[in-house]
Parts: C-alpha cells; structure tokens; sequence
C-alpha cells in the first residue's frame, strides 16, 4: 500500500503548499479591490458601515474565490475567468436580496464587475510559456490593478466633492489629481515590470530546482530526498532494523553472450522502469541498480514480502519470454544507514552483516523463487511459509535457516 511522503513533499517545497498559495492569490489578487472598497465605504458610511451585510457578505466571497482560484492552480484559461468572477458575483447575488437593481446605483459596485472581468480575460490570456506577449499581458494586467486605487478615489471625490467632478476636465484641473493619476500609472508600470521581471526569476528557479529534483532522486530516491530535506540530521549514520531484498536476473550473462549490446540496454531499461514502477507503490527508503541486481531497504518485512510477490508476478511477463527470470533473497536484521563519503562527494548507503547475508541468500534462489531468513519470517504477520532448508552461505560459520514464499 502507497504511504504518506514526509512531511513536506518535494513538490510542496517548489511550489509552495496550499496555505501558501491561498494566501498568495488572496492578497495579490483576489483581496485587492475589495480591500480598498471595504475602506471606501467605511469613509462614506463611517460605523454605520459595520451594521450594512455589505462587508459580512463580501469577505466570505472573497475567501471562496481566493479557495477556487487556488484550487484550479495552474489549469485551464477558463477556469482562470471564471474563478476571477467568482467574488463578484457572489457579492452582487447577496446584496441584490437587500437592495434589488439599486445596487448598481453605486459606481463602485459597477467598477468591482468590471474591474474583475478585465483582470480575468488578462489572465486567462497569458500562456503557460512566458514569452513576449504573456510579458505584456502581465505589465497590462499590473497596470490595471494599480488603476482599481484611482477609480475608487474618483468615486470617493464624486461623493465627497461633487462640485469638482461633474467633468473629466472640472476633475483634472485640479492640481493633485493629475499628480495622483500620474503616480498611480507610474507606480502600476513600475510594479507590473517588478512583476514580469520576478516571474522570469521565478521560472528559472522553477526549471532549476525540477532538474536538480530529478537529479538528486536518481541518486537518492524521493522518499530519502524528502526526508533529507525536512531533516538533514536524518541522513547522519546510524543503526536501524531493516529488511533487505536482493533480486538478480537467472541467466542473464549467458543470455548478453548471445545478444547485442544494444538488445542488452534494452533489457535492462525496461527492467528499471518495471522496478521502479512498481517500487514506487511501496514504503521503501532506498533502492539501486547494479546491472541486473536490484537492492532495496524496507522499513517493513510485509511490505518487503508483498513486493517480492508482486516483483516476480510483473518481471515473469517481461523475462520469461526470453527465457530469464529473477531470484530473490530477503533478510532482516540490524545495519548501518546514512551519508558515506567524504568532505565533498557523498552517498547514502547501508551497510553490515544483513546486507550480506540477504545477499548470500539472493544468490542460492533460482528463476521465480523467492527466499527469507528465520529473521525475516519472525518479523511477518503471517508466518505461513512454505519449504524450509538449512543453507550454508559465504560468510557464515554455521548454516541459516531458510523458507521459501508460495
């Protein structure tokens, strides 16, 4: 059975997890203009405001259009305009149940629909690959966003002035007006190529820590890599109960003798993929190729039985048509786990009499057997077994015991 990853998954730490992202979208975006309405409408209405269901309506809906627009991360154009629109509308339903069509005798409230529906199409328009006209839907979309704070104080000054606001030309001969217009654009352009410029940084850190994820689980695995990185003390040495198997193709040096080099890589391409496939399904703390052979660490010996079932049932299809199969050798027992190495390169590993004694029992299991120490035996659930044999093995002053799995 598939087990919980550690605490943060790799994907988690590049991407951000749910909270952050909600938060993210919830102040970047989706928050914006209802944050400077809600203050717009508190300068109009002064304490009355908090008795109105305007303010108790509109923060749930912000909320669940920050939720959907989080949800659908990274997902289709239309979902992008909807979701944008979701706040708005929602607002808009609950306040027409109090105040019918006279809700849109407010400016602002008319603004809010507009305002959304603008920033949604410039969203859903800007394509996954950054490139020149996503830049500029970016810079466009900033723009517009920067403008939400001067439409509001246009709508402030026609409440609160509206001798100076019966014309765009009456509004604009002020002095300070078209310092705050001019400002807000500036600073809009200002913040839209900050924006462009971070999201060009944050791709290449993105494309940047994908490769060097796929990297470090070639070498380490995901579930070490996670661990290592919520805990880097975990990787020190130290001593732990494990199962190991061991599993090795029967036959396969005669077979290469007769096969290209070519047909060989092949082979041995598609039985890591098929290993790793299926190991991937499994609580396993690591697990390496070399040529044929294929070691893995359990935490478990269940599991480490239920996968050497299911490995000879899946590499049987892929082998037994060129007349190969694989014998397997499991064993529990204390060892050594952690970093190897020196000052600069490192590897994680095991180490210890366990190792080499699962080893050593690997290498006396024929095609489609699957052998297990007393240890590993002791360690099941369910202790049924079928043959049992005394073997001597290299390493070992006195026979061990062995059982085969049915």
């Amino acid at each position: 059975m598939k087990t919980a990853l550690p605490e943060y998954t790799i994907e988690q730490r590049i991407s951000g997890s749910f909270l952050s992202r909600f938060l993210q979208e919830l102040f970047r975006n989706t928050g914006y203009f209802p944050l400077a309405l809600i203050l717009l409408e508190f300068l109009i209405e002064g304490l009355n405001f908090l008795k109105k269901p305007d303010l108790y309506l509109l923060i749930p809906a912000v909320l669940v259009q920050a939720y959907v627009l989080t949800r659908w991360h990274s997902t289709f154009a239309w979902q992008r305009l909807l979701g944008s629109l979701v706040a708005p509308a929602l607002y808009t339903v609950g306040e027409m149940a109090f105040e019918g069509l006279k809700f849109f005798e407010s400016p602002y409230h008319v603004m809010y629909l507009t305002f959304a529906l603008i920033i949604g199409l410039l969203q859903a328009a800007q394509l996954p690959q950054k490139n020149m006209w996503s830049d500029f839907l970016l810079l466009l979309e900033n723009l517009v966003r920067a403008e939400i704070l001067f439409a509001l104080y246009v709508a402030f000054e026609t409440y609160s002035n509206p001798t100076q606001t019966v014309s765009l030309i009456e509004f604009f001969s002020d002095g300070s007006h078209q310092f705050l217009a001019l400002a807000v654009f500036l600073l809009g352009l200002s913040a839209g190529l900050a924006n462009v410029s971070s999201h060009h940084y944050s791709l290449l850190l993105r494309q940047t820590a994908d490769q060097l994820k796929v990297y470090s689980e070639w070498l380490l695995g995901r579930n070490l890599l996670g661990r290592a990185i919520n805990d880097p003390n975990s990787m020190r040495l130290s001593r732990q109960k494990r199962t190991m198997m061991f599993a090795d193709i029967r036959g396969f040096t005669n077979w290469c003798e007769r096969r290209s080099p070519e047909e060989v890589a092949s082979l041995l391409n598609r039985y890591y993929l098929t290993v790793e496939g299926l190991f991937n399904n499994y609580q396993i703390i690591k697990y390496k190729f070399t040529a044929d052979e294929v070691m893995a660490v359990f935490i478990e010996a269940d599991e480490a039985v239920r996968a050497a079932r299911e490995l000879q049932e899946t590499l049987g299809r892929v082998l037994f048509k060129r007349e190969l199969g694989v014998g397997i050798g499991i064993h529990t027992g204390l060892l050594v786990e952690g970093l190897f190495g020196g000052q600069n390169v490192r590897f994680y590993d095991v180490i210890g009499d366990t190792v080499n004694t699962a080893e050593r029992i690997e290498k006396i299991a024929k095609a489609g057997e699957i052998w297990i120490s007393e240890d590993t035996r002791l360690s099941l659930a369910n202790r049924v077994v079928g043959e049992q044999k005394q073997v001597t093995v290299k390493g070992k002053d006195q026979p061990i015991e062995v059982y085969l799995i049915p």
